[in-house]
């Protein structure tokens, strides 16, 4: 019982905190040019979790495991956050992560093929309406100007978070997880810095008060704490159903874009939402293994596949 309140005490975490991210990134780049910003808000929290895994120094092993450390970085970082911070210039906050959050189906898939979760009929029901919730969201639930390039970079985090999450799991028995998080997101963040230092000018950042306040939340709370939270949980539980939950993300960004950005919304919100519930409870759902049992595997965490 104690391991299940934890487990959903972490889960409302991840889904807060990454919801709001969305917003709040929107906001910050009216500071600050795409990739310093990302670059700056990852090695902040590279930095907070090297220090908090400098105790295991001992299980960094990095001679023998920096082509990990770095194929992590690169997908984890430098691709999903490069996408995902250019991209948001194009779109509104909202529709993005909704966008984004295909990275469920896509991780279901993928867990499937290369992890061995299994692959059941309510299962596959539940990432196809997961997906009709997201498609819905994204075709409707917000006005503003749709742009391709936004779309597709949000495609292209949504692929390259779902590859991140299966690589780790696949490497988690080699790992220290503290130190796989704290290395993949330092190295992703010296790139992105370095590539936005050559491309951009630091004279275009506004050090404002709403900069700083923004930059330094997103990488204490979305970034440092938020991955060490979701692998925790990916490599507690099955991969696929952690990446069910997360289809709750978009339903929190687009509620906190409307308050802060004043994005509007419509029915398509409500459909949505409605189907992305839906999803989670079918992607969850184990018939046949014990009688009047709704749901026989809770929540990630509470076993293995």
């Amino acid at each position: 019982m104690q391991k299940r309140k934890q487990t959903i005490g972490l889960l409302v975490f991840l889904v807060i905190v990454w919801g709001i991210n969305w917003p709040l990134s929107k906001i910050a780049l009216t500071y600050a040019p795409p990739l310093l910003f990302a670059g700056i808000r990852t090695v902040i929290a590279g930095i907070i979790l090297i220090i908090a895994a400098l105790p295991k120094r001992k299980q960094l092993n990095l001679h023998q495991l920096w082509p990990v450390y770095l194929v992590s970085a690169f997908l984890s970082i430098v691709f999903y956050y490069g996408f995902q911070t250019i991209g948001l210039q194009y779109v509104p906050s909202g529709l993005f992560s909704a966008i984004v959050f295909l990275q469920p189906v896509l991780l279901g898939i993928f867990a499937w093929i290369w992890l061995g979760e299994r692959m059941y009929g309510l299962k596959i029901a539940g990432l196809v309406i997961g997906f009709l919730g997201v498609a819905s969201l994204s075709l409707g639930g917000l006005t503003g100007s749709i742009s391709p390039i936004g779309v597709l970079l949000a495609l292209a985090s949504a692929l390259s978070w779902a590859l991140a999450t299966v690589y780790t799991k696949r490497n988690a028995a080699r790992v220290d997880m503290l130190w796989m998080t704290a290395m993949q997101i330092m190295i992703g963040g010296v790139i992105l810095l370095a590539a936005g230092s050559a491309s951009e000018s630091w004279a275009d950042i506004t050090w404002s008060s709403t900069f700083i306040i923004n930059t330094l939340f997103i990488a204490v709370f979305v970034i440092a704490l938020g991955w060490m939270v979701y692998f925790k949980l990916i490599n507690e539980g099955e991969a696929g159903k952690v990446g069910s939950f997360t289809f709750l993300i978009p339903l929190i960004s687009i509620g906190s874009s409307v308050v802060l950005l004043h994005e509007q919304i419509t029915l398509n919100l409500v459909i949505g939402m409605l189907l992305i519930v839906s999803s989670i409870i079918l992607v969850n759902v184990r018939l046949g293994r014990k009688a009047g049992s709704v749901l026989q595997t809770p929540v990630p965490g509470l076993g293995k596949e």
